[in-house]
């Protein structure tokens, strides 16, 4: 049996499940591959993936804080990295690297069809606008969602975001100091980066009136990184309070999809994997 080169590229990336996921996926479905994690600071991005190339890589996972840059050395993007400005999923072709996000449809996969949240008209604050946000965002307006209020640490960014989504009436960039003043939100989502060890991009103040009745937080990462965000969800009486665990499983499995033309069963991986990290599902 053949065996195909794939990796996930982020710093830091040690923690990353994507290895064991992929492996799962690999196993039931019987397809050979090798799956590695590939620590690259953002200086070293190009010439990491550059080396993973010459290596036979075929396939690689985009994660922090490379999906930005990913999106520039592209020869093809899809309509979702298009829109998003962002690349989570690499392929390789004769003519380079093409692009793909999958961040976006595995958060509503997971939130609608594994939590059971209706999405519909929802006011949405997305806390971020760095390429978890830029990935998510368009698939969220595509479920439904009321309007999306986007607020981040550099006012610019969450406006590049907003024009860059061109949706006015629907889509709204403020400054993250100015949260406390735009009311009750029924879905909270943080996109940072917080909780990653770095000091600089430590959990913001949030109101702890920012979340409506019977409202949703989510949290993009999962582990200990999700736990502070979360922790004040709860504190906050939200509803539901969901970690991406589950969208790391789903988007990793469109992910496989595009790779294999085959898409893995999930629930068994995602239940396996649940069982080693923390719980932090309150409300399903």
């Amino acid at each position: 049996m053949s065996v195909q080169r794939y990796a996930v590229i982020g710093h830091p990336v040690a923690h990353s499940l994507s290895p064991r996921i992929h492996a799962a996926f690999a196993r039931q479905t019987g397809i050979g591959l090798e799956y590695a994690a590939i620590d690259a600071a953002p200086e070293d991005f190009d010439a990491a993936l550059a080396a993973f190339a010459a290596e036979g890589g075929v396939g690689a996972n985009i994660t922090l804080p490379h999906k930005l840059r990913a999106a520039q050395i592209c020869t093809y993007l899809s309509e979702a990295a298009q829109r998003a400005g962002a690349v989570n999923t690499l392929t390789r072709a004769a003519t380079g690297w093409q692009g793909d996000n999958t961040d976006g449809v595995g958060l509503v996969r997971d939130l609608t069809e594994r939590h059971g949240l209706d999405l519909r008209a929802r006011r949405t604050l997305l806390i971020g606008a760095g390429g978890a946000a830029r990935g998510v965002a368009p698939a969220l307006l595509d479920a439904g969602i009321g309007g999306l209020y986007i607020v981040n640490r550099t006012p610019e960014r969450a406006d590049a975001l907003a024009d860059m989504l061109a949706l006015p009436g629907r889509v709204h960039p403020r400054y993250l100091k100015d949260v406390g003043t735009l009311g009750n939100f029924d879905l909270v989502i943080n996109a940072t980066s917080a909780s990653r060890g770095d000091p600089l991009q430590s959990l913001p103040t949030l109101p702890i009136n920012l979340i409506a009745p019977r409202g949703a937080a989510v949290d993009l990462s999962y582990g200990e990184a999700a736990i502070p965000f979360l922790a004040w969800a709860r504190s906050a009486r939200a509803h539901d309070c969901i970690d991406g665990l589950g969208m790391l499983v789903e988007q990793a499995a469109e992910s496989f999809q595009r790779w294999h033309k085959v898409r893995p069963e999930t629930d068994a991986v995602y239940a396996k994997l649940r069982d080693r990290e923390p719980i932090l599902v309150t409300a399903d």
